[in-house]
């Protein structure tokens, strides 16, 4: 889906909410960038913003034109951009690959202006119960937070909660991240042959993300 459409209709998107409340030209740092959909999701939404990426094994070639790429692990190495120097960072499913989130939540709070906001995401709790998919498409989703061999631990919203004020950093909103348009078609996918859409469909109805929005204070 382009997200083109969502320019209209922010709401129905988690991620489209956080990046359509960004003043224009903005700078946006996205931490945990990988392969860059994502990104060119947020290009298409927001092409009026100045877009930063940080990953371990990102793909610079599929970022939006002009995107300043950084090669890092957020594990040990600090970030090269200037204090208080960005509006708004998203850091989405990266948590809970850290082996530590001490450097990560130090640079969040060193990067961000006063009164800039950051999002995060990670998989909901409950994701450690959830059956993992089945027959002959066994491995080709992850819905069960082990069938991730990279995941290191669940982290809560809770959790993050703490980091975050432990770091200068307000809580401005937590709960379940959701695309609704996705939602909204997965009862129609439900009786249809196992494909990435139906999964797709599958996590965005039950709630697999929770995610948090922190704002910097001064």
């Amino acid at each position: 889906m382009n997200w083109k459409w969502l320019r209209y209709l922010p709401w129905l998107d988690t991620r489209a909410r956080f990046l359509a409340s960004a003043s224009p030209q903005a700078r946006v740092l996205d931490i945990g960038s990988s392969d860059g959909e994502t990104l060119r999701h947020f290009h298409e939404l927001r092409p009026d913003l100045q877009y930063y990426a940080t990953d371990l094994q990102g793909q610079p070639d599929r970022y939006p034109p002009g995107c300043q790429f950084h090669r890092g692990d957020l594990n040990h190495d600090p970030l090269p951009w200037d204090d208080r120097s960005l509006d708004a960072i998203t850091c989405m499913h990266l948590v809970e690959h850290l082996d530590d989130l001490t450097l990560l939540f130090s640079e969040i709070s060193r990067l961000l202006k006063p009164g800039g906001r950051v999002y995060l995401e990670t998989p909901h709790p409950k994701t450690a119960v959830l059956s993992s998919v089945g027959g002959r498409a066994a491995g080709t989703f992850t819905l069960n937070f082990f069938d991730d061999l990279t995941h290191t631990r669940i982290v809560s919203a809770g959790a993050l909660a703490q980091r975050a004020r432990a770091n200068r950093l307000r809580i401005v909103r937590s709960g379940v991240s959701r695309n609704w348009l996705f939602a909204m078609a997965w009862p129609a996918y439900f009786f249809a042959p196992p494909s990435r859409k139906k999964f797709t469909a599958k996590i965005h109805w039950i709630g697999w993300s929770t995610y948090l929005i922190a704002e910097r204070i001064q």
